[in-house]
């Protein structure tokens, strides 16, 4: 199956770039074209699955071509078990983002489609990058969909919000252009050999101290603002009340485990002492990100706010799971990452489908709504126990082994993090009861549609996956053990060369 990750990478892009020819005044076409493309690029996608050999730690599918190769740059792609479940999260989203915003985005049809699959191809690309150049380019690439989605349509304040998730993200990735250079170049010093190859730099040992150390910071300042770990999170909820319902679901669900992701593929195995070092550090921020996101969205007013500020806390779990540093702690936060992007993005594919009905995300102005819109509440209560970490469905898996491989390194940050499971039943059933049950008390609330046939189309197939991975999640898990296994020892085995 050679050139398929080239495929399942480039066909949005391709789609796009055909669609480019379609006229304007043709909306219907236009979205239409567009879920094809994206429901070819999932189909394309699936041999990844199943294809893919969970008992192998290296590198799979992998495609390595020439392009400038006096400067040691090549197009190198591949998937392992940390990247594959991402891949196949952003190919699964994709269509359903595209049918959510089949009613709600009416304004430059044209313009939205193109935006959203090319900002799939850079997603996409981000993942399977093994060439720190070509990783760049992905980064940086998929920022610029991304800030139009927010700044074309978005909410009243989206240009500032637009702005802001841009300059923040850029502040990271400048320093980690810098790092990635000071890599190339320190390696190519040692060894004789400029190369940007990930695998070829994850195999040389980086003298511990102050460079290390240094590579290491740039690196993490990138990803911590893209997860975004506490302090870095002030962005976020900005980007997400203004974006548009399909911006906030790709946002939550992969956009920001491009940060987590990062964490995992390049700051471990380069600077496995640097990890070593600040991993306490990053567990105490991951713990007070988890603790303070529950707290702050208590208190919020504003549904999607609500669920914004959750991620805050929920991608605090998956940062303390990575810098435990064991298998239990680092499968735990790769399926997390998997389970927030399917609960948080259907939290908040479901609060733009109940905006659509009333045009205003208030919890206030809720209450009731089970007497009149029964299945949406029925769905939306599976969704919320998910993302509170319900045995039995998803969310559960993925906080119970962090939970776990974090007792073994640190019991007090442990017991902390866990008062963050409470917190989150605090709001997200107080939300629940707020807007679901009791009395109708807004005549609005008693006309409401219950959901579309188009509506049980998005969100069936993401509870689906919901219950599948809480009642049987080793399909998934047992596709990451082997890489995990590999990166435990890859970073003990460099982090003790002196």
């Amino acid at each position: 199956m050679r050139g398929l990750l080239s495929a399942v990478t480039f066909l949005p892009a391709a789609g796009a770039l055909a669609l480019l020819f379609v006229p304007r005044r043709r909306a219907g076409a236009l979205r239409a074209g567009a879920l094809a493309v994206a429901l070819a690029t999932l189909a394309l996608s699936l041999p990844l699955f199943f294809g893919f050999d969970g008992e192998a730690a290296d590198y799979q599918f992998e495609e390595l071509r020439r392009w400038m190769p006096t400067l040691g740059i090549a197009y190198h792609v591949g998937i392992d078990g940390i990247s594959l479940l991402l891949v196949l999260l952003t190919t699964f989203l994709a269509p359903l983002v595209l049918v959510s915003a089949w009613r709600a985005i009416e304004d430059r049809v044209k313009e939205f489609v193109l935006t959203m699959l090319i900002l799939e191809t850079g997603m996409v690309g981000v993942f399977v990058s093994l060439d720190l150049f070509l990783f760049y380019v992905f980064w940086e690439a998929m920022l610029i969909p991304m800030y139009f989605v927010i700044g074309v349509w978005g909410g009243a304040n989206r240009i500032y919000a637009a702005v802001k998730f841009v300059l923040y993200t850029m502040a990271g990735s400048v320093l980690m252009l810098v790092a990635i250079l000071a890599l190339y170049v320190q390696h190519g010093a040692a060894t004789g050999a400029y190369t940007f190859d990930l695998p070829v730099l994850a195999r040389w040992v980086i003298d511990p101290g102050l460079g290390q150390n240094l590579m290491f910071l740039a690196f993490a300042l990138a990803f911590a603002i893209k997860v975004p770990l506490f302090p870095f999170h002030t962005w976020l909820p900005d980007a997400h009340v203004e974006a548009p319902t399909a911006g906030s679901v790709v946002l939550a669900a992969v956009l920001l485990k491009m940060g987590t992701y990062g964490f995992l593929r390049f700051c471990l195995p380069l600077f496995p002492d640097a990890s070593l070092l600040f991993g306490p550090t990053v567990s105490v921020l991951a713990v007070i990100g988890v603790v303070y996101g529950a707290w702050v969205s208590t208190v919020q007013v504003d549904l999607k706010k609500l669920v914004a500020y959750s991620s805050v806390s929920h991608l605090g779990f998956v940062m303390l799971g990575i810098f435990t540093l064991n298998q239990q702690g680092l499968v735990g936060g790769l399926i997390q990452m998997i389970n927030h992007g399917l609960s948080t993005g259907a939290l908040f594919l479901m609060v733009g489908m109940i905006y659509e009905r009333r045009h205003t995300r208030l919890i206030e102005e809720f209450g009731g709504l089970w007497k009149t819109v029964p299945a949406f509440s029925a769905l939306f209560l599976v969704v919320s126990l998910s993302s509170l970490g319900l045995p039995g469905l998803n969310g559960f898996v993925g906080e119970f082994l962090i939970l776990v491989g974090a007792f073994q390194t640190s019991p007090w940050l442990a017991a902390v993090a866990t008062t963050g499971v409470i917190f989150a039943a605090v709001y997200m059933l107080w939300m629940y009861q707020r807007v679901i049950f009791g009395e109708v008390t807004r005549e609005e609330n008693r006309r409401l549609p219950d959901l579309t046939p188009r509506e049980w189309a998005v969100l069936v197939p993401v509870v689906v996956f919901i219950v599948w991975i809480g009642v049987y999640p080793v399909a998934f898990t047992g596709k990451t053990e082997a890489t995990i296994e590999a990166l435990i020892t890859q970073v003990q085995s460099k982090a003790s060369v002196r």
